[in-house]
């Protein structure tokens, strides 16, 4: 793959805060990229200075191998996407879409012929004329990627564009934005919050805190591999349980309250391993019921403590161990399944290949 976007250990100061903080980043071409982290982790100011909307305080960043320092804006091979949209209430869809090609040397014909490609390819085809004032949160969302992308811009650059819409239509639009990007071949920059949105859109995913990039991944290998409690705990559900390292060579040796003595590969353990405490991360759905309730090999028993039922999962809080610590366990619901009741004693199998550790 071919490396269009570099940050180049780029840092932002606002006074004495530290917006983004020696940031460094290799985006290919035709990727879809998320930046994704919690409110003031840094993701939309680093996304400004991609655009040109901020400078940096330090570090470089190249566009198709060309530096941007001092470039303006208008003058990078980019486009962005607001959050809100930013259409003309004024102007019709046409209108809002051929906006930036008003300086454009190209004909009236050539215009009209680009403005409904752009349309039929957003889903928008036959509303040429309608006002912006008519059109729907979704539609809107297209009027605004429309506009962007008449320009074919190498980067189209993406500020949390879904934020406002309702739950159905933003996972719509998840899958229409990831078919559209795959029908054009641009490289898509995506600032979200949203860890579902992230999986769901993304061929990688950098995870930012306090304005550093603590992991890139693809969406996968962030959930089942996270390098660091921070962004297991981020990424989807994780249970974590403390544990004892009784032995660290090729494979390590713990022993916890809950799960009991065990062994789990090297490589499923992140950081060093400089005292002989650890910290093991285990998802929801790598933790099963017995159905039957009887004695299974390797099972821990436990006491459901609360239910929660999701439509096609079920969520389970189960105290376990000595100290009843409390295990998050999901079950897919199907029909005729059992429902396990408050205060049922249960016994549950745990994926010990499926396991995470870290440094405490």
């Amino acid at each position: 793959m071919t490396t269009l976007v570099e940050v180049q250990d780029i840092s932002k100061s606002f006074g004495a805060v530290n917006a983004v903080d020696g940031v460094s980043l290799e985006i290919d071409q035709g990727q879809f990229f998320s930046l994704l982290g919690p409110s003031g982790c840094g993701k939309t100011t680093l996304l400004r200075l991609i655009a040109g909307f901020e400078r940096p305080s330090s570090g470089h960043l190249l566009i198709d191998n060309k530096p941007m320092d001092g470039v303006e804006p208008n003058l990078r091979p980019t486009n962005m996407v607001f959050q809100n949209y930013a259409i003309f209430p004024h102007l019709n869809v046409e209108q809002n879409v051929a906006y930036g090609l008003r300086k454009k040397s190209i004909s009236k014909i050539e215009k009209e012929e680009m403005i409904n490609q752009v349309l039929e390819l957003v889903g928008l085809s036959e509303l040429n004329l309608r006002s912006a004032n008519a059109l729907s949160g979704g539609q809107k969302q297209r009027v605004a990627l429309a506009r962007a992308l008449i320009l074919k811009p190498k980067v189209l650059l993406l500020d949390e564009p879904l934020s406002a819409l309702d739950k159905k239509l933003r996972e719509q639009m998840q899958l229409e934005l990831r078919h559209l990007q795959r029908a054009v071949g641009i490289t898509f920059i995506l600032v979200t919050h949203d860890q579902e949105e992230a999986l769901t859109m993304s061929d990688k995913v950098a995870v930012m805190f306090d304005g550093k990039v603590e992991q890139v991944a693809s969406p996968r290998e962030l959930y089942e591999r996270p390098t660091s409690q921070r962004v297991a705990s981020f990424i989807g559900a994780m249970n974590f349980i403390n544990g004892t390292v009784m032995e660290a060579k090729n494979e390590i040796g713990i022993n916890s309250d809950i799960l009991g003595p065990l062994t789990i590969s090297r490589s499923q353990v992140f950081g060093d391993l400089t005292e002989n405490k650890i910290i093991i991360g285990i998802r929801p759905e790598r933790i099963s019921i017995v159905s039957d309730g009887s004695s299974v090999t390797g099972s821990i028993s436990g006491r459901i403590t609360d239910a929660s039922y999701f439509g096609e999962t079920t969520y389970y809080k189960v105290a376990c161990g000595k100290g009843s610590e409390t295990l998050t366990v999901s079950a897919q619901n199907s029909f005729g399944q059992m429902d396990y009741q408050i205060g049922e004693e249960v016994k549950l199998n745990v994926d010990i290949k499926s396991l995470v550790g870290f440094s405490d």
